[in-house]
Formats: C-alpha cells, sequence, structure tokens
C-alpha cells in the first residue's frame, strides 16, 4: 500500500524497501538522491546519473531530507558497507 507524505513526489510502500520514503513512480529511495548530494554533486546535475529523476523530484527529495533528516541519516547508516567490508583497491579511489 502507498503512504503518501507531505512532500508530493515523495511516498512510502511496505512493499519497495520496507517503507523507506522513495520518489514517486520509482524505486529510488530519498537516501540516494542525499547522499549523491552529499558527495558535491550539484542537484541539477542529479538527473545525468539518474535520468528517470525529474528536477523537481530531485529537490523534493532533499526538501524532505531537511523536514526529516534524523528518519534518512538512519536509512544511511543502515545501508552503510562498513569499511573492513570495502576491497582497499575500491575503497582508497
Amino acid at each position: 500500500m502507498i503512504q503518501a507524505t507531505e512532500h508530493l513526489y515523495i511516498v512510502r510502500d511496505e512493499r519497495i524497501l520496507n517503507g523507506e520514503p522513495i520518489i514517486k513512480g520509482t524505486r529510488t529511495p530519498v537516501r540516494a538522491i542525499v547522499e549523491t548530494w552529499r558527495m558535491g554533486i550539484a542537484p541539477e546535475e542529479i538527473p545525468k546519473g539518474l535520468p528517470h529523476l525529474s528536477l523537481a523530484q530531485i529537490f523534493d527529495a532533499l526538501s524532505y531530507y531537511s523536514d526529516h533528516q534524523d528518519e534518512i541519516n538512519a536509512h544511511i547508516e543502515r545501508n552503510r558497507i562498513p569499511d573492513d567490508l570495502i576491497d582497499p583497491l575500491v575503497r582508497d579511489v
């Protein structure tokens, strides 16, 4: 069942990522947008790597993050790969 949020493009669907906030009509979690933005990618550049998303969806995801930082940070941490599991050749790039 899809659950709307107070943000136009952000929904929750218990069948997708256990109800983690996603971009409506996709399986793209808000955390993916936030992590990309935190790497220094400007919001206007994010659709180049995720062409199925519009700029409005990107900005709404960042707005959702601004309103729900603790929740999204918890999702990011829960999905983080521990450093000891990352091959040093990849980690040191």
